[in-house]
């Protein structure tokens, strides 16, 4: 249970984005927050382990750069331009329920069915809390929103299934900087603060990139090595929940009882998740009656 509470961290530290994004950073540059969370952390954690990928992990690092890094923030900032908070939130969170699908034939895990009625509780959990009433729909908000789900829960499985050569410093080191390279070329498009980054601005981009890059990557692999892809996915359902407390604490939102209703399904379905499966019953021989000989059935 130790290491289940080392990695739900990652998803409370990431919790704090949407606050340090609207408080902190420089309006309309999601792509430089993104880019400030994943290649300083990434270059720091590379010069911490002093290694680099060999042979086919040039290859499986990239792609799990790109996929957990790299694409997931570039979709997902897309999705938050063209839809309400809300409903991107609702639309990334869907990875559980991807994973869940996944784990099966990739993994060979096992996914019971209580296990599967609380990824959809989750998920209804987290509709609760973020949902209004106003949200709409934009066709390519979704499909990126979607696609960002997509990148993560193909990122968590493919990072299960292979493994990792390396400790887990060089290993979120190669990701990290693996997803900055990605975003990298993206900035021209997006361009620069017009003004010079002020000592609040600063503050933002080192949070992000320290505490909500490489500290919350280091626990967020760390928990994928070791524990089911079903647990480990569901505990990225706990960032929502948290940017919402923290709005409603720090800002002054309102949380209202769905909202409340919807946090506490929501931690239920995550602590529900994290609970082993059960193994499957092996069925006991009818015991023989006495000088009874059995008979070999060719």
């Amino acid at each position: 249970m130790l290491r289940e509470v080392r990695t739900a961290a990652a998803p409370l530290v990431w919790g704090t984005s949407y606050l340090t994004t609207t408080q902190l950073l420089p309006e309309h540059r999601p792509i430089l927050a993104a880019t400030a969370r994943a290649l300083p952390a990434g270059l720091l954690l590379l010069a911490l382990g002093r290694r680099l990928p060999r042979g086919v992990w040039w290859l499986k690092a990239g792609l799990l750069g790109a996929l957990n890094i790299g694409a997931f923030f570039a979709l997902l900032f897309v999705t938050a331009s063209r839809l309400p908070g809300g409903v991107a939130a609702v639309l990334t969170a869907s990875q559980t329920l991807l994973v869940a699908v996944l784990a099966g034939p990739v993994l060979g895990q096992r996914v019971p069915r209580i296990h599967a009625v609380a990824v959809l509780a989750g998920l209804g959990g987290i509709a609760l809390v973020v949902l209004t009433p106003q949200a709409r729909l934009d066709a390519l908000g979704v499909l990126t929103g979607v696609g960002a789900a997509v990148a993560t829960a193909l990122g968590i499985v493919l990072t299960r299934r292979w493994g990792r050569p390396v400790d887990v410093v060089t290993f979120t080191g190669w990701q990290l900087l693996a997803g900055g390279l990605v975003l990298l070329p993206l900035l021209p498009f997006e361009g620069l603060p017009s003004a010079p980054l002020t000592p609040a601005n600063w503050a933002g981009l080192a949070w992000l990139a320290l505490p909500g890059g490489a500290f919350a990557y280091l626990l967020w692999f760390d928990g994928i090595a070791h524990l089911r892809a079903v647990a480990v996915s569901s505990l990225a359902l706990l960032a929502p929940v948290t940017a919402a407390v923290l709005g409603w604490i720090l800002v002054g939102q309102r949380l209202g009882p769905a909202q409340i209703l919807g946090g506490l399904l929501t931690l239920l379905a995550v602590l529900t998740l994290q609970l082993p499966p059960r193994p499957p019953r092996v069925p006991v021989p009818a015991p023989q009656p006495a000088g009874c000989a059995t008979t070999a059935v060719p």
